[in-house]
């Protein structure tokens, strides 16, 4: 496969990823919406199963797509696996613009993940460096140590205080650590901080920086879909309020981790997201929640947002395959190809000696023009599948008719490459 064949299935699974994610970004919120008053962790795994489908379903359009099946047959393949429609929301006259500029739609891509990647990376390297090189604090160690034995962590957890630090933060999985800020350390009394410990225990117990940094590669890979932020935002919400619950349940003192939260929100701390925090989400309503929880009312004006995107999927679904609800007219489209110029062997397919057919779908107007065309069956080169498409566009064909009238319709055209 060439370097242009995996730069076209690149960009084009990025492309049909705009419509998968709104798609899967719609149903977590509908499922979210009905789970409004469950417990948050099933609120937590139905956005971490929305999150897994948006690097699931792309991934798995990649694989079919640099194994050759590169037509709308393998849009309609990946639709959960089960054909919810048939058909791509992207039409033939937006995939002819589109597939001119997947070169700089796959470099600006790659750019930024890896700009992303970059601060991944070295948030991760900071981390590290503050475990092994900051304060311990033999006192504060004893306390965690306590802690780790009521929440049954068997692991060795380390404590260190930072200096720079705003906030709690655990990092580590295998090696796990806890950084508290130095200002903590001196100015919050015994008793709340040890409330935040618990917090922060709660996510060693859970294994929570696993998962959060499993968000953060798809974050990377995926950050120009907003669905893909909000449920990430959502999970980390979602699993501080779960956090919240079991570190009172082994404190027994909701109101004691509920007047640390509030100290930290006095203080105005920053949220940090390369790890777990005593200070994500929203602390005011997890302050609240804590004190005196309550059933949460439908609000329809947050729901706005998931009506309008609902609206657009189903806008989009209903413009994927017009041909299916017209009527079959009672004769066919004929190309004559002596109006169009015969598709010239692109010269890295001749070097790479490349053949195949190619099946091409034209949307036929009444004047015998094409007005949109797709590639129905890849010859399982992106490169031949353009060529062959860019030049039999330019065809003229005999309209097909329906009582004797010219009627708009499809028709299907088969173009084999064989190398003379």
């Amino acid at each position: 496969m060439s370097a242009a064949d995996i730069v076209g299935s690149v960009g084009w699974t990025l492309v049909h990823f705009l419509w998968q994610g709104a798609l899967i970004g719609c149903a977590t919120a509908v499922a979210l919406t009905a789970l409004r008053n469950a417990r948050p962790e099933s609120r937590y795994l139905v956005a971490c199963i929305g999150l897994f489908l948006c690097l699931a379903w792309p991934a798995l359009e990649l694989a079919l797509r640099l194994n050759g099946d590169t037509g709308m047959r393998g849009d309609a393949a990946v639709l959960f696996a089960a054909g919810l429609v048939a058909g791509s929301p992207i039409d033939a006259g937006w995939s002819a613009v589109l597939g001119e500029h997947l070169g700089p739609i796959v470099g600006t891509w790659a750019l930024c993940a890896v700009v992303l990647a970059v601060r991944m990376v070295l948030g991760m390297f900071w981390i590290e460096r503050a475990a092994s090189q900051e304060r311990i604090d033999p006192a504060w160690q004893v306390r965690l140590e306590q802690l780790a034995a009521r929440f049954g962590v068997d692991r060795a957890v380390r404590l260190r205080v930072v200096a720079s630090l705003a906030s709690p933060v655990t990092a580590g999985w295998w090696r796990p650590v806890v950084l508290v800020p130095a200002s903590l350390v001196s100015g919050m009394p015994a008793q709340l901080l040890e409330a935040l410990l618990a917090h922060e225990m709660a996510h060693i117990k859970r294994h929570d920086y696993l998962v959060n940094l499993g968000q953060n590669i798809v974050e990377t890979l995926l950050f120009y879909h907003p669905a893909v932020w909000w449920m990430s935002s959502r999970i980390r919400s979602e699993r501080e309020q779960i956090a919240d619950d079991h570190a009172a349940r082994i404190l027994g003192e909701p109101r004691r981790l509920a007047l640390a939260l509030s100290e930290l929100e006095k203080r105005q701390f920053s949220t940090h997201h390369l790890a777990q925090a005593a200070n994500g989400g929203d602390l005011m309503s997890r302050i609240k929640r804590l004190l005196r929880p309550d059933v949460q009312a439908l609000n329809w004006k947050a729901a706005i947002p998931v009506l309008g995107l609902a609206a657009l999927s189903a806008a989009a679904f209903a413009h994927a395959a017009p041909a299916a609800r017209a009527a079959v007219p009672e004769t066919s489209a004929v190309a004559d190809f002596n109006s169009c110029k015969r598709p010239e062997y692109p010269a890295e397919s001749v070097k790479q000696e490349h053949t195949g057919t190619v099946t091409l779908g034209f949307l036929i107007a009444k004047n015998g023009t094409v007005k949109t065309s797709r590639v129905t069956t890849s010859s399982g080169h992106a490169l031949l599948d353009e060529a062959a498409q860019s030049a039999l566009v330019k065809c003229r064909f005999k309209p097909a008719t329906t009582k004797g009238k010219p009627v708009e319709a499809w028709t299907a055209v088969q173009y084999v490459w064989t190398l003379e």
